[in-house]
C-alpha cells in the first residue's frame, strides 16, 4: 500500500495548561504533525517556548478567535450565533475584525518570534464571510511578498463524522471559502476532516479509523486532544481526554500503519 500523508493539527494550543501539555506530549511523540494557537491566552507567552521547540517537526498556526473570553482585555468576543447569523447578513464589523487578527497575529510573532504557518479558527469563525474578508487583507498587511500562510478551509469538508446535519451546517456557513482564498493567491487544503459531536462517548477511534481510510494523499484533519482536567469553563474536557490517551496509543499507531497514513507537515 502506498502511503498517504496526512496533516493532524491540534486546536486550542494555549487555551489552557492541560490542554497546552496534551498537545505538546502528542508533538512529542509524533502523533501531531500541527497545533493552532490560541494568542489571547494569558497562557501563550509561557508556552510559547516549548511549543517553539517542536516547530522543525510540525506546524505551528493562528487559531482566530471571536467565541472564547480570556476575560485579560479587550477582545472582540461574541457567541458563534452571533457571528452566524450577521455573517451571513454581511453586518459584521469588517474594521474591527481586521484590528482583532492583526492582533492575534502580532501576539503570535511576539512570543514565537515569526508569522504563523498557517491560519485557522476556533469554530471556523475565520472562513465566514466577511471575517474572510478581514483574514485576506491582514495576510496581505503581515507578509512579506511571495511569503504566505495556508488557510483551512472547512468547506472542502470530506466526511461528516457522527453529524451530518453539523457537517451540512458548516459547509454551508462557510461556502466559497476556498475559492476566495485562491482568488487571493493562498493555498488552502482540498481534503478536511475531523468533524464529530466532541462528546466522550462519540467514538472517537471509531470515528478516526474511518477517517484514516478515506483521507486523500494531502489531507487535513482537526483534533482537540488534552490532557484530563476538571474544567468547568471547558465543554469538551471529557472529549479533549479520549482523544489524547487515543492518540498517545498504539492502537492509534497501528490504525496509521494499517491505512497507509504518514503523519506530516502541510505540502501544497
Amino acid at each position: 500500500m502506498s502511503s498517504r500523508r496526512l496533516t493532524l493539527c491540534a486546536d486550542d494550543f494555549a487555551q489552557s495548561p492541560a490542554i497546552s501539555q496534551g498537545i505538546l506530549d502528542l508533538l512529542q511523540a509524533g502523533r501531531l504533525s500541527a497545533t493552532s494557537v490560541m494568542t489571547q491566552s494569558p497562557h501563550w507567552p509561557g508556552m510559547a517556548a516549548p511549543l517553539s521547540e517542536l516547530q522543525q517537526q510540525a506546524d505551528i498556526g493562528l487559531h482566530f478567535n471571536l467565541t472564547h473570553d480570556f476575560a485579560n482585555g479587550p477582545q472582540l468576543i461574541k457567541p458563534l450565533s452571533h457571528w452566524l447569523l450577521l455573517s451571513q447578513l454581511r453586518q459584521l464589523p469588517y474594521q474591527a475584525l481586521l484590528d482583532s487578527l492583526l492582533r492575534q497575529i502580532d501576539l503570535f510573532s511576539q512570543h514565537l518570534g515569526r508569522l504563523p504557518d498557517f491560519i485557522d479558527g476556533h469554530q471556523h469563525v475565520h472562513a465566514l464571510p466577511v471575517v474572510r474578508d478581514a483574514l485576506f487583507a491582514a495576510i496581505a498587511l503581515r507578509w512579506p511578498a511571495g511569503q504566505r500562510p495556508y488557510l483551512r478551509a472547512p468547506d472542502h469538508l470530506g466526511h461528516p463524522g457522527d453529524s451530518r446535519l453539523k457537517a451540512v451546517v458548516l459547509q454551508a456557513v462557510c461556502r466559497g471559502f476556498a475559492q476566495a482564498a485562491s482568488q487571493h493567491g493562498l493555498v488552502c487544503n482540498r481534503w478536511f476532516a475531523g468533524l464529530y459531536a466532541l462528546q466522550a462517548e462519540a467514538g472517537f477511534a471509531t470515528l478516526m479509523q474511518q477517517w484514516l481510510q478515506a483521507c486523500p494523499d494531502g489531507g487535513l484533519m482537526m483534533c482537540h486532544p488534552g490532557l484530563p482536567a476538571d474544567d468547568a469553563s471547558d465543554p469538551i474536557a471529557a472529549a479533549r481526554a479520549v482523544e489524547y490517551g487515543y492518540l498517545g496509543s498504539t492502537v492509534f499507531a497501528d490504525a496509521c500503519r494499517a491505512a497507509g497514513i504518514e503523519l506530516g507537515k502541510f505540502s501544497n
